[in-house]
């Protein structure tokens, strides 16, 4: 009989994900906008790459956003019409000196 938790969205555990991702990516590297196309695709590659390991059924989904910090805020919004007992979604805000950046992960399961 298969073990139910083997079929859960753990958003710790994706969140760790997220988090290794970004700072495997970005390290200590101060902020250069010709990067951040490169930066945010290395980290969604990285993030699904770690995602498709767990062996899950989901479907996932995952965005990254980063900004140049300039006193300025930054702000994501979301809104999900699924079914919440099976599907999950986690936003990991990374803090580094020069930028922040933002990756959301939304899981659907199949």
């Amino acid at each position: 009989m298969d073990d139910e938790g083997d079929h859960e969205f753990v958003s710790e555990q994706v969140n760790d994900i997220v988090k290794n991702a970004v700072t495997k990516t970005l390290g200590a590297s101060p902020y250069n906008k010709e990067r951040v196309n490169a930066w945010t695709n290395q980290i969604i590659d990285d993030t699904l790459k770690e995602l498709t390991k767990l062996d899950k059924p989901f479907k996932y989904v995952v965005t990254s956003v980063i900004m140049q910090k300039s006193g300025s805020p930054l702000h994501t919004g979301l809104a999900l019409y699924w079914d919440t007992k099976t599907d999950g979604v986690s936003c990991v805000q990374v803090g580094m000196d020069t930028m922040d950046c933002i990756t959301t992960v939304f899981a659907a399961m199949i």
